[in-house]
């Protein structure tokens, strides 16, 4: 059965679901979760704690699904975490956010001013760089004899992430490969699938990348098929 904070939370991410997190109100919150406002308060002691509860917890639930990705066999560990790391910004908004540094107009924004974090554990949650350094530490003490393909993995793995193929759903076998050296078939396009509780801002869905990234999107994707396309048959070729 779940604590009183997990249906806080669970609660907030359904009323994100449906409007912007400058519109959630903390006694819908308290409503949903069908315990008192008294209760929410409490427990995050303010709508800036409960939005850094939110984002703690989509940085723990994205570390976890690492860890899962590191019980792959060896070989396939840094292709596990790029994979895992695709499809989690996908599937989750915030995780994106925090990957990226991007924040969409709907979301909750981590607020890294001291004392800001209420009844969080007062500390913000990690920003990109110290998110990636931390995959990147996992990476490397699973397959230390693979830190350099770890690296490259998980860069292109975010840079899919960063700027994703419009309508395409090609990112994932991309990221599947990324250690292997093999070129990853096309496979049909399809819309991009996010999470319930994506929600909209202002018309726009809180997933749409912006404009600005949209020029340079043939130019990414033609470098990682560039780089993904490395010949690796030869025992004596492997990636760098």
């Amino acid at each position: 059965m779940p604590t009183a904070r997990q249906a806080l939370l669970d609660a907030a991410l359904r009323a994100l679901a449906d409007r912007p997190w400058r519109a959630v109100r903390m006694v819908d919150v308290a409503a949903l979760a069908c315990v008192s406002r008294q209760t929410l308060y409490n427990e995050f002691g303010s709508k800036g704690g409960l939005a850094g509860a939110l984002l703690h917890r989509a940085a723990d639930g994205y570390l976890a699904g690492v860890d899962r990705a590191l019980t792959a066999p060896a070989p396939d560990r840094p292709a596990a975490v790029a994979l895992w790391t695709v499809r989690a910004a996908r599937q989750d908004a915030l995780v994106k956010a925090l990957l990226t540094g991007h924040w969409a107009e709907g979301l909750p924004r981590p607020d890294r001013r001291p004392g800001s974090q209420g009844r969080t554990g007062g500390r913000p949650p990690p920003a990109p760089g110290e998110l990636f350094a931390l995959v990147r530490e996992r990476l490397a003490a699973a397959s230390p004899e693979a830190a350099g393909r770890c690296e490259i993995a998980l860069r292109l793995a975010l840079s899919c992430v960063i700027v994703p193929v419009p309508g395409d759903d090609a990112a994932d076998s991309r990221a599947r490969s990324a250690s292997s050296g093999r070129r990853p078939g096309r496979r049909p396009a399809r819309g991009v699938e996010g999470r319930p509780g994506a929600g909209q801002a202002g018309g726009r869905s809180q997933w749409a990348e912006p404009d600005s990234w949209r020029p340079i999107t043939p130019m990414i994707t033609s470098e990682i098929d560039t780089s993904f396309s490395v010949e690796t048959t030869s025992p004596r070729k492997t990636m760098p």
